[in-house]
C-alpha cells in the first residue's frame, strides 16, 4: 500500500526542494505551495477514501440486485415462451 502523503507533507517537501538562496522564505514558500496545491486538488473534485469505499459498496449491492433482476426477467421470459 502506498504511503499516505498529506497536503502539509507535500508542501513541506516542495519548500525543502527550493534552492538554498531562497531558504529565508521557507515558511512563506511552504504556505504558498500549500495554497496552490489545495486549489488544484479542489478543482480535481477528489473524494476521500471513505466516500470512495461507501460508493463501491453501494455499487456492489446495486450490481447484485441487477443480476438477480436479470435472472428473474429471464425466468419470466422462459415461462411466457414455454406456454
Amino acid at each position: 500500500m502506498p504511503n499516505k502523503i498529506t497536503l502539509d507533507d507535500l508542501s513541506k517537501r516542495l519548500a525543502q526542494a527550493v534552492p538554498s538562496g531562497l531558504s529565508s522564505l521557507g515558511g512563506e514558500i511552504e504556505k504558498n505551495f500549500r495554497a496552490v496545491l489545495q486549489g488544484a486538488f479542489e478543482k480535481m473534485n477528489l473524494v476521500s477514501r471513505e466516500e470512495f469505499d461507501v460508493q463501491r459498496s453501494v455499487l456492489a449491492k446495486t450490481r447484485e440486485k441487477l443480476e438477480k433482476l436479470e435472472a428473474r426477467v429471464a425466468e419470466l421470459e422462459q415461462r411466457i415462451l414455454s406456454k
